[in-house]
Order: C-alpha cells, then structure tokens, then sequence
C-alpha cells in the first residue's frame, strides 16, 4: 500500500513540475512526493561515501569507508565496507594491515570490483600519508576478498618507468566501459621544491588515467617502488605561474567521465573517451578561479607525446601523444565569477552532451549549470532561492540529478530545470552530509550520510530514499 501510495505522489509530482517548483520557490514544505528514507548502517563512527558508484553493479550493495571520528573528517580508517541495502548484513572488503589506511571507494560499472586509496604501509617520519604518498587498489569481490592488487605502479627513483607514476594517486573511478581508471595525482620527485625555476618544476595537482594495456614492473631500488596491473600516464598539463588571462592553469582536479561512450562533435563524429575537470586560471585581473575544462583522450595512452610519459628528476610526467586540452567555460567576468559551491566532481550526463557544474548565480546563489562538451555558453539549470550543498549524479537515464538543498535530499529535473524534494528538510545537525549524492544503477533509490544518534552518540550513517517505481 505505501509502494503504491508513493508511486502515484511521484506520479502528481512529475506532472505539476512547474507548481511543485513554485512552492519550492516560496520556502513551503510540500509533502508531495516524499519518500520515507531508511538508515542501512548501524555502530559508532564516521562513514563516509565517495561522491559517485558507490553502488554495486546489481544494486544490492553500498561500499564506503570507515572513519575514527563520528564526523568522517579524518582519514584514519583501516577497512573498506560494503551494505547490503535490504538486509543491513555489513562486509569488510579490505582491511589494511602495517599502519596503513584506506578510502574513497568505488564500484566497477559492471562486474563485482571495487577501487580505492591505500596509503603508505609502515609508515616513517620521511613517508607519512599525503597527496603524493598513496596509490589506487583494486580488489576483485568474486575472486579474492581482502586481497588488494596495486592499480598504478610507482618508481621514485631515476631512471623512471613509463608506465609508473612517482607519487600519489586519487579518488580512482572506472569509465562507463569499466577499462579505464580516471584519478588525481600530486608528484613526490617534484614535491622537494618549494618553488618553480628555469631549473626545475615544482609539484602540483594534475589528473590522470590507468589502462590495463599491460601491467607495469619497476626496480626495487626503493621500498616505496611497486609494481601495477595497469600502465598509467597524465593526460593534463598545468603550469606553476600561469599568465593572466590565458588558459593556463595551475591545478587540475575533480575530474569526471564525459558520457558512458564519450560525446558527439559538432561534425558528428564520436569522441570515444574524454575528461571534464575543474582548472585554475589566473585572471587578467590576478584573481584564481576555476574554470571547466576537458581533454580528449586519444585511443592509445602508451605513445609519449612532447616528452617523456614518466617524467624527469626536474619535469613533471608529459600527456600522450593526441590529448587535446580545452577550455570550456569564461566566467571571469560574471558578477561571480568561477565555479562555485560545496566541494564537487564535474559529472557529465550519461549521453555525454551536458558537462554539470557549480556556480553562483547573480544573487549569489549556488545553482547547477550545464555546458556542453564542444564549448558554448553555459546553461544554467537551475533557479532555486536555496543553494545547492553537496556533490551531485545523474540517474542512469539522464532525466534527474540528486543532490542536497535546504537540508534535504532533492532531485533536480534537467528538462525542465525543476528541483523535488525527495525528504524533509531537518535539525540542522542531522542535514544530509556533502560529500554524496549518488543514485543506484537502476535510478530508483538515492544513497547518501546523515549524522545521526547511533551506539555511542552521533555518528555518520548511510541512508537510502526510493525516488521511482
């Protein structure tokens, strides 16, 4: 009876998009389409969820990682879970051993693996954890539970591999054909200067991607080298003191997929495989702010390109030959200017035509916008008079995107634009927490972190909320 009670609210609702938004618009409460949520976890401490494909491919279960402290803002944890989403039954799909700690989870788009950061085993005063001191995991659910393969290979030590990165790897996420592995990297050879010369570069925030061409063996000459199933490269360029003005950026991070099977060009053919990222441009006036960018991504990553893929003692690792980097979005002379908000990863809608973003509009409200990945005006989306909160997706048909506002989980139509409450905005100190919003395979359900009143006090717990049939 409540099935079927709320499929037909979420039917009214669909059809009274523009009254339901209109209602939104003025701070009402409208119970309309409201689901009842469930809490899937249960214990002391901090959860946390990974901004996107923290659902298994069949929809059953929700991986995340564990955390010491009841708000999740420490990366402390020793294990990798998953939960499944009827039952509550709770698995431990890795656990570190030696001091090390491990998080930011993700599921294979298809088959039962998971990828996630490892940091450095045992530890010492010149190798603690830090961006550039970790490295991506894979671990195969159907084969070896508990035990991690390394992603991305490391060699610190000159000559350097091709192949192999000498430094730190993050937040690792599989394309919509579960090959290729995106992530962002920071350099620990160039870590060492302070500064950028004519002598040397220095390190800074680029994005990479792993491939399984073959897998990557590299000397043992340092205890921090190993080897990895995957060749990986950097596929994005940036410059420590970019001009004012120009395209240059300084930094690349939050990187997402362009489509499940990349994106259409103007002249209509496919551009296979591409990554939509956040970039920092300096302003003509000095000011830094981020910009959206993409690169295109050629089919053969193993091909240097202007220099050595791995690298030098004084150069940062060079993209493969045929990468293509651009910018998409000019902001900097919007009243706001640069991409804004919560902390978030550029998500592409399944069909690989609307990049999706953050960004003020001209009251000052955080909005969602869209561009295309050929370039173009931005769109924004939405026009909401609360800002959005939090990292968003797109359900698996393109139709919606999930996200928090006003403290509650909402879905935003990226027809019409409309935003739905999903549940009732609450306490402030149990709001739906920032980090994920992330829909399940099929679309149907939503799952997310409350900090709610658990054994031992107030601790971060996973919710689900049914939003179809």
């Amino acid at each position: 009876m409540g099935r079927c009670l709320f499929q037909l609210c979420l039917v009214l609702i669909l059809a009274g998009c523009g009254e339901h938004r209109n209602k939104i618009a003025m701070n009402e409460t409208e119970p309309i389409g409201l689901a009842a949520e469930r809490q899937i976890t249960r214990g002391p401490g901090g959860r946390i969820l990974t901004n996107t494909r923290v659902w298994s491919p069949d929809g059953q279960w929700i991986a995340y990682d564990v955390r010491s402290d009841a708000a999740g803002d420490l990366f402390d944890g020793d294990r990798i879970e998953m939960v499944h989403v009827v039952t509550g039954e709770v698995k431990v799909i890795y656990r570190a051993t030696n001091h090390a700690r491990c998080g930011v989870v993700s599921f294979h788009p298809r088959e039962p693996k998971v990828v996630f950061i490892l940091g450095p085993e045992n530890p010492s005063a010149e190798w603690q954890y830090s961006a550039y001191h970790r490295q991506g995991v894979i671990v195969d659910l159907a084969k070896n539970v508990g035990a991690a393969v390394n992603l991305d290979a490391r060699d610190i030590v000159p000559p350097f591999t091709p192949g192999a990165l000498r430094g730190g790897s993050h937040v690792h996420v599989w394309d919509g054909a579960g090959d290729w592995v995106s992530f962002t990297y920071e350099d620990h050879v160039l870590a060492a200067f302070d500064d950028e010369t004519p002598d040397h570069e220095m390190n800074l925030r680029n994005v990479g991607v792993s491939v399984p061409d073959r897998p990557v063996r590299v000397g043992k000459d340092h205890v921090r080298n190993h080897d990895g199933s995957h060749f990986s490269v950097l596929v994005t360029r940036t410059v420590a003191k970019p001009h004012p003005g120009s395209d240059e950026i300084k930094r690349a991070f939050e990187e997402g997929w362009v489509g499940t099977n990349g994106y259409v060009r103007p002249d209509g053919s496919r551009q296979k495989r591409a990554l939509a990222f956040q970039g920092q441009v300096v302003t003509g006036g000095g000011d830094t702010i981020s910009e959206v960018f993409i690169v295109d991504l050629p089919d053969d990553l193993t091909v240097p390109g202007d220099g050595p893929l791995e690298g030098t003692v004084a150069r940062r690792p060079l993209p493969p030959r045929g990468t293509v980097q651009r910018r998409l979005t000019f902001t900097a002379n919007r009243k706001f200017a640069g991409l804004q908000g919560p902390r978030h990863w550029l998500r592409c809608s399944p069909d690989g035509s609307r990049i999706a973003f953050l960004m003020k509009d001209d009251k000052g409200i955080v909005q969602l916008w869209t561009v295309s990945p050929n370039g173009g005006a931005p769109i924004q989306l939405t026009g909401n008079p609360s800002p959005i909160t939090s990292a968003f997706t797109w359900s698996p048909d393109g139709r919606y995107i999930a996200h928090v506002m006003d403290r509650s989980i909402c879905v935003t139509d990226t027809v019409t634009g409309a935003t739905h409450r999903v549940t009732l905005p609450g306490d402030e100190s149990a709001a739906p927490r920032p980090e994920a919003c992330v829909f399940s395979p099929d679309g149907r359900q939503i799952a997310f972190v409350r900090r709610l009143a658990g054994e031992g006090g107030m601790a971060n717990l996973i919710c689900v909320v049914a939003v179809g049939p």
